[in-house]
């Protein structure tokens, strides 16, 4: 299939993830936009993304006197645990031949408890213990949203409930009855979701959204004095995003209590402690203190900084200097963790897969295995992550890294990348459109404008000149030479040659010097004959 050429294109920019925030969910783009949509709606889907939310307490027992257990969730793997070949907690491959415990005991395969002191398994659970029996997508998980709307989904249209505002009556009601911070913290979520769920569809009522915010403030700062890390969290995440600060964000009142969340082992904490140390964000900058934070939260499985610490060992940055080998174990461990949010690490170690890393003494860090790269492209891919959605739609497109040509699957990929507004991704699909791939998709000369028009509003310069050409052709548009002129300017002033010689060519014509190039004109709605033209952009 045709390519375009790289016509005064610069290096690409690096793709880099913007922060999420808790209170604005992460919405994962639409993989069918409207057509309609297309062109003139086409930008980028990076949303923010919500932080840390889960606060369960941890549940009783009821069969002995002993002090609060601890949970019995199994714990998350750690550097003492990982290629071990424990299964649930406790439960190594050295256990399964021992009796169980006695029946006192909340460890099914502990030791007997002492009789002059307690066990350390019979202590009180404590907010560590919370955090590192849960899972972290447990820390990171959007909070039930309890609106109106969410709730009809799953009820049905002809179900009433209460209106929001008995609701919330009901709900503050029940939470004086109780100290548990759990049950606050959750009621500071339904708060923040009322709110935003307000705020987003415009309604006036009796219930005022900022008031409603104060109140959650309110709440989360009452836990967060009481060194509960859920809370902390939150509460440090709207004055980072402005959320409770009427937009304005407050760094300096965000980066301590993420430092304080961070010392009860709250991960994406750490994460955010450590983006503060690394870039100055409401303290000095300290790149010792910034990797230290990352290293605490990338141990406890958080993809993002691992994906950072293990970056950074490649490039050197916050003085760590070169740690090639480190850095890609922390990028495997990344990549094994990798959710929509935090999706990085795949592409990178494909990258490195791709071509295979050699150090200054040319020993080899990082095998070549191209079939194992186009697997880690799609890992990535599938979670949404542009640049890998656009290697695949190139190794589908071109049979690269042992994938087959795929018309359909070279045209899903690039779909998903051009959808989040990525237009070099935009531009592949009109040159598929443009030259279609029966039975798997028919030309469409009005398609493939259109998306070479949507690169082109983003700032490509191939695009631009395509759009011109296009314009002065007709093709999958109106004829309009004017038009054209438009976006030959615009290309020509990003370094085209191509864009400058065809202005040149046009003036030529207008003024008598001779033929136009755009081909015949026998006809008012312009040849197709144009596209054999040397100059084409396509052909």
């Amino acid at each position: 299939m045709p390519s375009f050429p790289n016509d005064g294109q610069g290096q690409e920019e690096e793709v880099v993830e913007p922060l999420h925030y808790f209170h604005q969910p992460y919405n994962p783009p639409s993989l069918k936009p409207k057509k309609k949509e297309r062109v003139d709606k086409v930008k980028s889907t990076y949303s923010d993304s919500q932080g840390s939310s889960s606060g369960q307490s941890a549940t009783r027992g009821s069969q002995s006197n002993l002090p609060l257990p601890r949970s019995n969730a199994p714990r998350p793997d750690s550097s003492l645990t990982l290629g071990s070949e424990l299964g649930a907690r406790g439960r190594s491959s050295m256990s399964q031949n021992l009796s169980p415990s006695p029946s006192d005991s909340p460890s099914t395969y502990g030791r007997s408890l002492s009789t002059n002191r307690r066990s350390p398994e019979s202590r009180p659970v404590s907010y560590v213990d919370l955090l590192n029996n849960n899972p972290y997508n447990h820390q990171v998980a959007q909070p039930q949203d309890l609106t109106q709307s969410s709730l009809k989904h799953f009820v049905g249209s002809n179900v009433s409930l209460l209106d929001t505002k008995k609701t919330l009556e009901m709900y503050r009601a029940n939470v004086k009855k109780t100290p548990d911070p759990a049950v606050q913290h959750e009621f500071a979520n339904f708060l923040i979701s009322a709110a935003t769920a307000l705020q987003a569809n415009g309604q006036a009522g009796e219930l005022d959204p900022e008031e409603l915010i104060r109140e959650a403030r309110h709440i989360l700062q009452k836990l967060a004095d009481r060194s509960y890390p859920f809370a902390q969290y939150l509460l440090a995440d709207g004055y980072a995003s402005g959320f409770f600060n009427k937009g304005k964000e407050d760094q300096e009142r965000a980066f301590p209590l993420f430092v304080a969340a961070s010392k009860h082992g709250h991960s994406e904490s750490s994460y955010r402690a450590a983006l503060c140390y690394e870039h100055g964000w409401g303290c000095r900058k300290d790149p010792a203190k910034a990797v230290q934070f990352y290293r605490s939260s990338a141990s406890k499985g958080h993809a993002g900084a691992a994906t950072r610490i293990g970056k950074a060992c490649f490039t050197g940055d916050m003085g760590l200097g070169k740690r090639y080998r480190e850095g890609f174990t922390w990028l495997k461990r990344a990549a094994e963790t990798a959710d929509h949010q935090y999706r990085d690490a795949p592409y990178e170690l494909g990258l490195l897969h791709e071509d295979g890393f050699f150090d200054e003494r040319n020993q080899e860090i990082v095998f070549k295995q191209e079939s194992y790269a186009a697997e880690l492209y799609t890992k990535a891919a599938e979670l949404g992550h542009p640049l890998a959605l656009m290697k695949m739609g190139e190794a589908y497109e071109h049979g690269k890294m042992g994938c087959p040509r795929d018309p359909a699957l070279s045209v899903h990929f690039y779909t998903g990348a051009a959808e989040q507004g990525f237009p070099e991704a935009m531009m592949a699909l009109c040159a598929w459109y443009l030259v279609g791939a029966p039975p798997v998709l028919e030309k469409d000369e009005v398609e493939a404008y259109e998306w070479a028009k949507g690169a082109a509003e983003l700032g490509l310069t191939k695009a631009e000149y395509a759009v011109g050409y296009f314009s002065e052709m007709g093709i999958g548009c109106r004829r309009d030479t004017l038009e054209a002129n438009v976006w030959y300017i615009r290309a020509m002033d990003h370094g085209s040659d191509l864009a400058k010689k065809r202005l040149e060519r046009i003036k030529n014509a207008a003024s008598g010097g001779g033929a136009h190039a755009s081909g015949s004109s026998e006809t008012g709605k312009g040849s197709k004959k144009g596209k054999e033209d040397k100059d084409c952009v396509v052909m």
